[in-house]
């Protein structure tokens, strides 16, 4: 029997995946979490083999608690369950340690197949986000110029534009500048999926 751990702050949501699970003989839900704070506690003490995890959740949100979970049992697998396929969304669970991600519009027997193929060990993905990751890895780095990767390295350790400015010895207005050129580049459209994307092509190191 595989256990399931259902992690999403609808509970409509958490009421359909059960739904769907409780007709596969071999599946079980064991429990259920509405956040991912609560997530973590609940998997900790029950262990499930799976883990179906929603990604944008109030306060913890799913990539966060991905990790946390994988920190106390790294026998779980998570399976990233989610509406959103962006680059950031995918990348950011692929780096929470996530072995799937799937979409919210799969099919009962796509959804089963992926719990048990992931309880097998295998990486299991959406043929729409396998795509995404397959474009993303057989594109060219981004040239970003070495201010532009210095000013987005200050900003992944949490420094605003005019923290950035100061230590910098340049204006706002010019880190702003440089921000915009990253984006570009980067083909995103904010601070967040910048370092993100820059992290993901070996852009940045943090420490």
């Amino acid at each position: 029997m595989i256990t399931v751990l259902l992690v999403d702050d609808h509970p409509v949501v958490r009421e359909g995946m059960r739904g769907m699970l409780s007709r596969e003989a071999d599946l079980a839900v064991v429990g259920e979490a509405a956040g991912g704070a609560e997530a973590v506690t609940v998997a900790t003490a029950l262990r499930p083999d799976i883990v179906l995890m929603d990604l944008r959740m109030p306060e913890v949100d799913g990539a966060t608690a991905t990790e946390q979970i994988l920190a106390v049992c790294p026998d779980t697998r998570v399976v990233v369950l989610t509406t959103y396929e962006t680059h950031t969304d995918i990348v950011r669970a692929v780096e929470a340690g996530a072995c799937g991600y799937l979409l919210k519009g799969s099919s009962r027997a796509e959804l089963a197949a992926a719990v048990r193929a992931a309880a097998r060990g295998e990486t299991v993905l959406a043929p729409s986000v396998s795509a995404r990751l397959h474009h993303r890895q057989h594109r060219p780095r981004a040239a970003l110029s070495a201010r532009e990767v210095e000013v987005l390295g200050h900003v992944a350790h949490g420094l605003t534009n005019a923290e950035v400015g100061r230590l910098l010895h340049i204006s706002e207005t010019t880190v702003k500048t440089h921000l915009q050129r990253a984006f570009t580049k980067l083909d995103v459209s904010d601070r967040t999926a910048a370092v993100t994307a820059a992290l993901a092509q070996g852009l940045l190191v943090t420490s």
